[in-house]
C-alpha cells in the first residue's frame, strides 16, 4: 500500500465500491446482507490487481466495509481471501490510530479461529509472500496492542515459555530452566498442557509454539537465496518481520522468552552475513537491524525485568571471557594461548579476536562452538553456516557494544543540512501504513528508563529536525530565489531571514583535555537591519541569548539534484547559539529597538543606528569538521519563532537524563514502565499512607461529607452534624459478620437457614478539631472553599491529598481544575515543609490554573510561577521569580513597619524596626518572654481584667473591631483573642525570619535562586520551561515533593517526565511523594507534525493516556456544570467510563436561570447548519495545509453580526474553527465588518479548536471548513473538544454529506440532528431581544424564519442593521462620526486584536503547529 492522501467525497461516490457496497452493505444496517463467495473474492481480486493500492483501501475503509462487511460476514469456515482482507481493513485503520479492537470482542471464540487462521496462512509457504508482509502487519499491530485482553490473550502463547521447544538442544534449554525453581513448574505446566490436549487442541498448540520460529527461520531462508537481495517482496518482508521482532523483544511480558529463542537462532548474525544485508541499497533492512541488535542485547533480565548496571554487565562479561579463556586453554592451548592469557578489554576487541580464531582450522571453530554452547547449524537448509558464520558468531559473543548512553551522545542536537536530508527523514516523509521505518516506537511498556529516555530522544530530535526541515523550506519558498549572472537574486521576501556576508570567527578556544575539537567558537554576523520595518526591527532584535539560529548557504536551485535541500538550493546549514546583540559600536543591545551607550558615546542616528552585530557560538564539533569554505559560503541566517525554537535546550535536557542515573520512587517505577500491578502506586497500596488524612475545607458542612460517602459508612466522633470543617477522615475496613436469620415464630416447621459469609465495609472515621484564631485583621481569616464538591470529585480529592499516583480523568465542565486548586490546597497545609510543582503544557493554562491558585488561602509569598508567560496573568502582583524577589523587599519593609509600631506601642527601646536580624533580636528577648509572662498568669476573673493586663493592647488598636468585649465575649472566647493577636504577632517575626537571607544575599540572582530553592512553594512552570531550565534547576539543589500536571493528556511522555526528574537522585533516592496527573484523553492529544511519528512511532502517545490503558486506577469526574443539558447530550455520550448514560449535570444546569430560557433570536439552543458552496467554491487551499472556506466564514460572522443586532453582549460570542486559515478568513471578515462599528465590535476571541482547549464561553459558532475530505474532523477528541466550549449556544457550520461518509462523526451528527430542519438550514425566531424571556424548548411556529442560506442571512442582518440605524438616529442614540483621534485608536485597537489573534497571514501560514491539517493527506 504506498502512501496515498484521503479520498474525497467525489471519489468515495464516484468509485465502483460504492456500488458493491450500496449493493452488499449499508452505513445504516446493523447486519450485512447475505453475501456470496464471489463478492468476497471479486472484491480481493480487484485489490490484489491494483496491489492493494492504498487508495482504494482508503475508500473501502470510508465505506465501513470492515465494520459493516467484512467482519459481520466472517465465520469458521471463511475462505482464506475474507480472512486476509480483515486484516488488510485492520492494519489500514491502525495506520490512523483509530482500530478499535472491541469491534472483534462480541464473539471472542470467533475472533481466536481468525486469529488462528492468520497465524496459519502467515507461515504457510504457498500464501504470496505480499499477503504474508499484510498478515505479519496485523500481528504486529496486535502486538502493539497488549492492553486489550482479546488480543492478549491471542498472542501471550506465541511468546510463551512452550516456544522454548525450539532451541537447538535440550541441555541448552535445562541449563535455562535451572536458574529458576518457576522457571521449572511453568515448562511442566506447558509440557503437560500439551502432552494432555485432544488432537484438535493440539494442533492449535503446536502452531502456537512454533510459529515464531519458523517465521524467523523463513526469514533467514528467503534472504540467502541468491537473487533475492534485490527482491522488493522479499525484502519488503523481512523489514516487516524485523519490525515484528524489534516491537515483541522491546517489551518485556513479550521478551521474556522470545529473546532466549533469537539468540539461541543467532539471528543477528545469520542477518548480518546474509546476501539481502550486504547488499548496500537495502538501507531500512540494515537500519532494522541495528535496532534488532540494539534490544537482543540490551541490558536487562529478561526473565526479571531488573536492569542490569555497567558494573553488573562488565562482571557478567567477564565471567562469560573468563570461561572461553578457559576453554581456549584447556583444549586450544596451541593455538589460542596469547587468547587465553589477554586481558578483558583485548579479547572485547573485535580485530584483535578474529585474529586469534582465524588460526583454527574449520573443525577447531566447530568445538569451541560447541564447548561454548553456540548452535552452528540450522533445521532448513540454504543458510550459510560457513567458516566466517563460526567466526562471527564467537566474535558477536565478546566484542564490546556502544551502549545506550554512549549512542545517545553521539547523536547531535543541532543539525546540518546532512542530517536535515538523512535517510530516515526521508524515509518518514511520505507515511506508509505497510512499510516498517528505522525509528523507535512507544510503546505500553519500556524496559527501563534508559529504554524509554533513549527512545524519546531519538524521536524528539527528529520530529524537531522535521519542523526545522519545513520552516527552512517555507522560508525559501517565499524568498524565490533565482540566478542571474552568477548572482543569487531573490523576487520574494521573509521575515524570518537576513542576508549577511561571511560570518566572521572571533574566537576558536582551546580543547578541553581529551577532546579534539575546540572548545569553543564564537562568530560574528553582520545584520543590516536599516532595509527593514521596525517591526522585523524588533523581532530580529529580541533573539535571547541560547536562542538557536541558522547560518545558512544558499545558491540557485537545482532541480536535478537528489537531495531535497539541494533542489530548492540549500547548500550547508549550520546552527548556531545566540550569544548576544550588539549595535553598530558594540555597544550591547538589551531591549527591542533599544541600545546601552557608554558615557562617552552619542547615539547614532540614520541608517547606522539599525544596523546589529549578532553575537554566535557555532558547533564546536562540526566546525572541527568543516573546511573554510563552509563558512565562506554562508549568505544568510535564519530564524525561527520562539515558541518553537527551544528544541535544543530540550533535547539537551533529554541527553542529559540519558547519562544519568535517574532513580523515579521506589513506588512509581513499575507503574511507569508498565509491570507488576497497575494499582501499586495507588495510595491504599503504599506503605508509607497516613492513618488519617485532613480534608481541611474540602466539606461544606456535615451533609456534604455524608452525601459524597454513598457506598462507605460514616462513622463519627460524638456529634459532628453540627460541626464545621475542617473534616479529618479514618479510612478502615470492618469485618462484618454474617447475619442469621431468625425463626419464624408460630411455624412448626424448622425455618431453613441461608448461608452467609462475612463482608468487607469500607468505613469513613470523621474526627474534627478547633481551626485557631489567626488575629483580627481581615488579611488573617481564612479564605474557605465554596464548592460543593460532587462524590466522584470528593474521592479524586481524598486520594491527591494521600501520597501515591492519582491518575483524573476530567471530562469538559466537570470542574478539574477546582479539583486540582482543592489538592494543591490540602497539601500546602498539611505539609508545611513540602513543596509542590504544578505542571501544564500552555501558558494559557498554567495561568488560568494559577490565578485560582491566587485565590487560595495560601500565603502569596509561597507561590512562585516560572517561565516568560507570566507576564499575562491578570494580577496586580509579579510571581515570576525577579518579580518576587521585589515583592519580599516591599514585604519586609512593610513588616519592618510593623515591628517598630510594636515597639513603639511597648515602649521598646532601640531601632527594633531597622532590620530581619535586629526584629528577631527583639522578638526574642522582648516579645515572647512578655508574652509567656501573660500566659503564666492564671488570676484573670473576667473578660475586664484580661484586656487590663493584655501586653499588645495598643498595637491592636487599629483592628476593625476592639478586641475584647465583655458584654459578648466569654473568658475563653477572650483568651483565644489574645492567642490569636500573638500568632498574628508570631506569623510577623517568622516572616521576617524567613526573609531574613534576603539581606544577607546582595545579587537579585542569588536572591532568586534562593526563593526558588528554598521560599517557594508551590512552584507553577510549564513543561517546556521545566525541560528547558532542567540543568540550572537541579544545579540549584532544588527538591520538591510533589507534582502535580493539569491538561495532562496534551503533553508528551517525555514531556510529563522531566517534572519529575527536577532534582538531583545523587543519594540513590527520590523525594517525590505525590504525582497527580489530571487530564482528559478524549479530548486533544499533544501535537506531532510529521505523520510518521504520530502514528508509526506513537509519539502523540501521553504518560496519561497509556497509564489509562495500562489500567491504572483512576477517577472520573461525572458531572458537568459548564454548559445546558441539551448541548453536553453532544458530547457526554463520549464519556460511558463516567456512567452507562455519561455525563451527569449538575443541578445548577437545571436552576440557573439562564439554562431556562431560550436563545433569543433562535429556534433552537444548538443546530447543525449545512453551508453550501459560495460563489461556486467551497473548501479552498491558497498554500499548503492553509484551508479556508468563505462561505463559512460569511456565515459565521454574519451570525455573529446578528446576535449583536439582537443585544448579545460581544465578550460572550466566540468564534472557533479547527484550522488555521480559516481563523485567519473569519479574523479579516471580522475585523472589515464589525471592528469600526459600535453596533457590533469584535467577538470575544476567533481562535482555533486547538488553541480554545481549556477554555470556554455562552455562545459558540464553529465552523468545520471541509467540503472535500473529512481530514482530521475525523479525530473524535477534536470534535469533542469544539462541541464542549459553548454554554449557552452552539451554531455549526459544515457540509453534511461530508461528515455522513465517516463512521467516527456519525454519533456526533446523530446527537445534533435532534434539532435537524429541513436542508439543515438556520432557523430564526424574530421578533426577540436578548436577554429571552421565552423558555427553553418553548417555540412559537408563527415567529420562525428560515434562511435559505448565506446570502439569505447577510441580506436579512443587512436588513436589520439598516433598520436599528435608522430607529437610533431618531432616538438620538446614533453614535457621533468618528474623529481622527477616535479613528487612530480604533487602528490600535485593530492592532492589538491582530497581534492578540496572530492575525497575520505570514505567521498563520507558517504556523503548521495550529494548523495541522492531516499531513497525512498530503499528495
Amino acid at each position: 500500500m504506498a502512501a496515498t492522501s484521503s479520498p474525497t467525497v467525489a471519489e468515495i461516490y464516484g468509485s465502483n465500491f460504492f456500488d458493491l457496497a450500496a449493493a452488499n452493505w449499508s452505513s445504516d444496517q446493523e447486519q450485512p446482507a447475505e453475501h456470496s463467495d464471489a463478492v468476497i473474492s471479486g472484491l480481493f481480486v480487484q485489490l490484489e490487481k491494483e496491489g492493494f493500492k492504498g487508495h482504494s483501501l482508503l475508500i473501502l475503509e470510508y465505506l465501513l466495509y470492515l465494520e459493516k462487511f467484512l467482519w459481520p460476514s466472517w465465520t469458521y469456515d471463511a475462505r482464506d481471501d475474507h480472512t486476509i482482507l480483515v486484516a488488510i481493513a485492520a492494519v489500514v485503520k491502525q495506520r490512523d490510530n483509530t482500530l478499535d479492537w472491541n469491534l472483534f470482542s462480541k464473539d471472542e471464540e470467533l475472533f481466536s479461529n481468525f486469529f488462528q487462521r492468520v497465524l496459519t496462512i502467515s507461515s504457510t509457504d504457498s500464501t504470496p509472500l505480499q499477503t504474508r508482509t499484510y498478515l505479519i502487519s496485523f500481528i504486529d499491530a496486535a502486538f502493539q496492542s497488549l492492553d486489550s485482553s482479546l488480543i492478549r490473550h491471542e498472542c501471550a502463547p506465541l511468546v510463551s515459555i512452550s516456544i522454548w521447544n525450539s532451541l537447538h538442544s535440550s541441555s541448552t534449554r535445562d541449563a535455562l530452566l535451572s536458574n529458576s525453581a518457576g522457571l521449572k513448574k511453568s515448562w511442566r505446566v506447558a509440557t503437560k498442557k500439551f502432552d494432555t490436549a485432544d488432537d484438535v487442541r493440539k494442533v492449535r498448540l503446536r502452531l502456537e509454539r512454533r510459529w515464531l520460529y519458523s517465521v524467523v527461520l523463513d526469514l533467514l531462508r528467503l534472504i540467502y537465496v541468491p537473487g533475492n537481495d534485490t527482491n522488493v517482496p522479499v525484502i519488503a518482508y523481512t523489514e516487516r518481520v524485523l519490525e515484528l521482532l524489534i516491537d515483541i523483544i522491546s517489551q518485556l511480558p513479550t521478551r521474556r522468552f522470545s529473546n532466549t529463542l533469537l539468540k539461541d537462532l543467532n539471528l543477528s548474525v545469520a542477518i548480518r552475513l546474509s546476501p539481502a544485508y550486504k547488499n548496500e541499497k537495502n538501507i531500512l533492512l540494515r537500519q532494522l537491524h541495528e535496532i534488532l541488535d540494539q534490544y537482543m542485547n540490551f541490558p536487562i533480565d529478561d526473565l526479571t525485568g531488573v536492569s542490569v548496571s555497567k558494573e553488573e554487565l562488565q562482571t557478567q562479561n567477564s565471567r562469560q571471557v573468563l570461561r572461553f579463556q578457559k576453554i581456549a586453554l584447556d583444549h586450544f592451548k596451541e593455538k589460542l594461548l596469547v587468547l587465553a592469557l589477554a586481558n578483558y578489554g583485548s579479547v572485547s576487541k573485535r580485530e584483535d579476536l578474529l585474529e586469534s580464531l582465524e588460526s583454527l582450522t574449520d573443525d577447531e571453530l566447530r568445538s569451541l562452538c560447541e564447548h561454548m554452547g553456540v548452535a552452528t547449524e540450522y533445521s532448513v537448509p540454504g543458510i550459510a553456516t560457513d567458516r566466517q558464520f563460526k567466526i562471527e558468531l564467537l566474535a558477536y559473543k565478546f566484542v564490546r557494544r556502544p551502549s545506550l548512553e554512549e549512542k545517545c551522545e553521539e547523536l547531535y542536537s543541532l543539525p546540518t543540512e546532512k542530517s536535515l536530508s538523512g535517510s530516515i527523514l526521508q524515509q518518514t516523509s511520505s507515511f506508509d501504513a505497510l512499510k516498517a521505518l528505522p525509528i523507535p516506537r512507544f510503546n505500553l511498556q519500556y524496559l527501563s528508563t534508559s529504554d524509554f529516555l533513549f527512545r524519546a530522544f531519538e524521536l524528539y530530535r527528529l520530529e524537531s529536525f522535521f519542523e526545522i526541515k519545513c520552516d527552512i523550506e517555507s522560508i525559501i519558498e517565499r524568498l524565490k530565489l533565482h540566478s542571474s549572472s552568477r548572482e543569487l537574486k531573490l523576487a520574494g521576501f521573509s521575515r524570518m531571514a537576513q542576508r549577511i556576508s561571511r560570518p566572521a570567527i572571533l574566537e576558536t578556544a582551546p580543547a578541553k583535555v581529551g577532546e579534539s575539537h575546540p572548545a569553543y567558537v564564537r562568530a560574528e554576523l553582520y545584520l543590516e537591519l536599516d532595509r527593514v520595518n521596525e517591526d522585523i526591527q524588533k523581532e530580529w532584535e529580541v533573539l535571547r541569548p541560547g536562542e538557536v539560529v541558522f547560518l545558512v548557504a544558499l545558491q540557485a536551485p537545482n532541480t536535478n539534484a537528489t537531495n531535497e535541500l539541494e533542489k530548492i538550493g540549500v547548500k550547508y546549514i549550520r546552527a548556531a547559539e545566540v550569544a548576544g546583540m550588539y549595535d553598530h559600536n558594540n555597544n550591547p543591545v538589551h531591549v527591542p529597538g533599544g541600545v546601552q551607550l557608554r558615557n562617552s558615546q552619542k547615539p547614532l542616528y540614520g541608517r547606522l543606528a539599525r544596523r546589529r552585530r549578532l553575537h554566535v557560538m557555532i558547533d564546536p564539533v562540526t566546525y572541527s569538521r568543516d573546511t573554510e569554505k563552509v563558512y565562506d559560503s554562508i549568505n544568510f541566517v535564519f530564524r525561527r519563532r520562539v515558541r518553537e525554537n527551544n528544541f535544543k535546550s530540550i533535547l539537551d535536557s533529554v541527553k542529559d537524563l540519558t547519562q544519568t542515573d535517574i532513580a523515579l520512587p521506589d513506588w512509581l517505577v513499575d507503574v511507569f514502565l508498565g509491570y507488576g500491578d497497575p494499582a501499586s502506586a495507588s495510595y491504599e497500596n503504599l506503605p508509607n499512607r497516613p492513618e488519617t488524612v485532613d480534608l481541611n475545607d474540602t466539606f461544606i458542612n456535615w451533609g456534604h461529607l455524608t452525601s459524597s460517602f454513598e457506598k462507605e459508612v460514616v462513622s463519627a466522633e460524638g456529634t459532628l452534624e453540627a460541626a464545621l470543617p475542617p473534616y479529618v477522615l479514618r479510612e478502615i475496613t470492618k469485618i462484618v459478620p454474617p447475619e442469621v436469620p431468625k425463626k419464624t415464630r408460630g411455624r412448626k416447621k424448622k425455618v431453613e437457614e441461608k448461608s452467609a459469609e462475612t463482608k468487607e465495609v469500607q468505613v469513613i472515621e470523621v474526627s474534627t478539631y478547633h481551626v485557631p484564631n489567626m488575629g483580627p485583621y481581615f488579611v488573617d481569616s481564612r479564605k474557605r472553599n465554596t464548592i460543593p464538591f460532587t462524590p466522584a470529585q470528593v474521592k479524586a480529592i481524598y486520594s491527591g491529598t494521600n501520597p501515591g499516583l492519582t491518575v483524573i480523568v476530567g471530562p469538559p465542565g466537570t470542574g478539574k481544575t477546582d479539583v486540582a486548586t482543592q489538592i494543591i490546597s490540602n497539601i500546602y497545609h498539611n505539609n508545611p515543609k513540602q513543596r509542590t510543582l504544578v505542571v501544564t503544557h500552555s501558558n494559557q493554562a498554567l495561568n488560568r490554573l494559577f490565578e485560582k491558585i491566587i485565590a487560595l488561602d495560601i500565603d502569596e509569598r509561597h507561590l512562585l510561577r516560572l517561565g516568560h508567560g507570566e507576564d499575562d496573568l491578570r494580577t496586580d502582583t509579579s510571581y515570576s521569580r525577579y518579580g518576587r524577589v521585589d515583592n519580599v523587599l516591599h514585604r519586609r519593609e512593610a513588616l519592618l513597619k510593623e515591628v517598630t509600631r510594636l515597639s513603639d506601642s511597648v515602649g521598646g527601646q532601640g531601632p527594633h524596626g531597622e532590620s530581619c536580624e535586629t526584629a528577631g533580636y527583639f522578638y526574642k528577648v522582648f516579645v515572647l518572654p512578655t508574652w509567656q509572662k501573660f500566659k503564666s498568669k492564671d488570676y484573670f476573673t473576667d473578660v475586664s481584667s484580661l484586656s487590663r493586663e493584655f501586653p499588645f493592647q495598643a498595637f491592636f488598636a487599629n483592628a476593625p473591631q476592639p478586641l475584647f468585649n465583655p458584654q459578648s465575649h466569654s473568658l475563653e472566647e477572650a483568651m483565644e483573642i489574645a492567642d490569636g493577636c500573638f500568632r498574628h504577632l508570631e506569623k510577623i517575626f517568622t516572616e521576617l525570619d524567613e526573609i531574613r537571607p534576603f539581606e544577607l544575599l546582595r545579587t537579585a540572582k542569588d536572591r532568586a535562586n534562593y526563593l526558588l530553592t528554598r521560599e517557594a512553594r508551590i512552584i507553577a512552570l510549564t513543561s517546556t520551561h521545566a525541560a528547558m531550565r532542567r540543568r540550572e534547576i537541579v544545579s540549584l539543589g532544588f527538591r520538591y515533593e510533589n507534582v502535580i500536571v493539569e491538561e495532562a493528556a496534551q503533553l508528551t511522555e517525555v514531556d510529563s517526565f522531566i517534572p519529575l526528574a527536577l532534582q538531583s537522585t545523587a543519594s540513590g533516592e527520590n523525594a517525590l511523594e505525590r504525582v497527580i496527573l489530571i487530564g482528559d484523553h478524549f479530548q486533544n492529544a499533544p501535537i506531532i507534525q510529521n505523520p510518521a511519528f504520530r502514528y508509526y512511532a506513537n509519539m502523540e502517545q501521553s504518560l496519561f493516556s497509556r497509564l489509562l490503558r495500562l489500567n491504572v486506577p483512576s477517577f472520573t469526574l461525572d458531572a458537568q456544570g459548564r454548559a445546558r443539558p441539551e448541548i453536553a447530550e453532544l458530547y457526554s455520550w463520549r464519556y460511558q467510563s463516567a456512567g452507562k448514560d455519561g455525563l451527569i449535570n449538575l443541578p445548577i444546569c437545571y436552576e440557573n436561570e439562564e439554562y431556562k430560557f431560550a436563545n433569543a433570536g433562535f429556534k433552537h439552543v444548538f443546530q447543525f447548519i449545512n453551508v453550501d458552496d459560495y460563489n461556486g467554491f467551497g473548501e479552498t487551499e491558497p498554500t499548503p495545509h492553509f484551508i479556508q472556506n468563505l462561505g463559512e466564514a460569511e456565515y459565521a460572522v454574519a451570525i455573529y453580526m446578528y446576535m449583536r443586532l439582537l443585544g448579545y453582549p460581544a465578550d460572550r460570542i466566540s468564534i472557533l474553527t479547527p484550522y488555521a486559515g480559516q481563523k485567519v478568513l473569519v479574523q479579516n471578515i471580522v475585523a472589515e465588518r464589525c471592528k469600526r462599528n459600535p453596533i457590533f465590535g469584535l467577538p470575544a476571541t476567533v481562535a482555533t479548536v486547538d488553541q480554545y482547549q481549556g477554555e470556554q464561553n455562552d455562545y459558540i459558532i464553529l465552523s468545520l471548513v471541509r467540503t472535500n475530505r473529512v481530514g482530521y474532523l475525523r479525530d473524535l477528541r477534536r470534535l469533542t473538544v469544539a462541541m464542549s466550549r459553548a454554554r449557552l449556544g452552539l451554531y455549526v457550520l459544515g457540509r453534511r454529506y461530508l461528515l455522513e461518509s465517516s463512521l467516527d462523526i456519525k454519533p456526533f451528527l446523530e446527537k445534533l440532528g435532534t434539532n435537524r430542519s429541513e436542508g439543515d438550514k438556520l432557523e430564526l425566531s424574530i421578533g426577540e431581544m436578548f436577554p429571552s424571556a421565552r423558555a427553553s424548548g418553548e417555540i412559537d411556529e408563527s415567529k420562525v424564519v428560515v434562511m435559505e442560506g448565506v446570502e439569505h442571512l447577510g441580506k436579512f442582518v443587512y436588513e436589520m442593521t439598516t433598520r436599528k440605524v435608522e430607529k437610533m438616529r431618531e432616538e438620538g442614540s446614533l453614535p457621533a462620526p468618528a474623529t481622527l483621534s477616535q479613528i487612530a485608536a480604533a487602528d490600535q485597537a485593530e492592532e492589538e486584536y491582530i497581534e492578540d489573534m496572530d492575525m497575520e497571514n505570514e505567521e498563520e501560514e507558517e504556523d503548521t503547529e495550529d494548523d495541522e491539517d492531516d499531513m497525512d493527506e498530503e499528495e
